[in-house]
């Protein structure tokens, strides 16, 4: 199962190239974007992120201080722009209280540790915390959605219900530990789904097609 992994590694980096994700100018924006893309498009956290930006906002100082009707105004466009202000300030707070405002403090703990602390934030789900792990703290862990569950049900790598924690370890005992290569293929998969891997899959066509 491992090379067989690897195989299919190699051949969706051949086929879409360097996906570059997460996109984010400094770890402190890849967290925020990990939070504000809960149950929204990329584009719509996009906007949300210029606006802070143009505001003098993405600086922990700025977004432990800013009154939550000011944060909601700018990131309304990520939608339940209420509600993630809540999240974002949740994070915030834990990081500048806990971890001496430093997200370089913060990475230098160890990765079950964070994980731990960071599921224990209300609104911060498996995902988000993972996604935080892996691209803005570089902890070698496997982010799962609903793309990598479909991919893998697709591809007969993974029999029965497929749950996170069960996924996440199918991926991370059969690949080696290593950030470039989780980061990687978790986007690839998802360049997969995006293109090929749909709910009704586009099998004739896809670059994994006999694999």
């Amino acid at each position: 199962m491992r090379q067989r992994l690897l195989n299919i590694f190699d051949i969706l980096l051949k086929t879409f190239g360097e996906r570059h994700w997460w996109p984010g100018e400094t770890p402190l924006e890849i967290i925020v974007g990990a939070v504000l893309t809960q149950n929204t498009s990329w584009k719509n956290v996009e906007k949300a992120i210029a606006n802070l930006r143009d505001g003098g906002l993405l600086e922990l100082d700025r977004l432990y201080r800013v009154p939550d009707e000011t944060l909601a105004e700018k990131i309304r466009s990520s939608g339940y722009y209420n509600l993630k202000t809540v999240r974002l300030k949740n994070i915030i707070k834990v990081i500048y209280e806990e971890f001496n405002a430093s997200i370089e403090y913060l990475a230098s703990n160890c990765q079950n540790t964070l994980r731990e602390r960071l599921l224990a934030i209300k609104g911060i789900g498996e995902e988000t915390a993972d996604s935080i792990l892996l691209y803005a703290l570089d902890k070698p862990i496997f982010v799962i959605d609903a793309y990598t569950r479909r991919f893998l049900v697709n591809h007969d790598l993974y029999e029965g219900r497929c749950s996170y924690a069960q996924a996440q370890e199918f991926f991370m005992s059969n690949l080696p530990s290593d950030v470039y290569l989780f980061n990687e293929y978790h986007a690839l998969i998802v360049a997969l789904a995006q293109t090929y891997c749909f709910k009704v899959p586009k099998c004739w066509d896809c670059p994994l097609k006999g694999l």
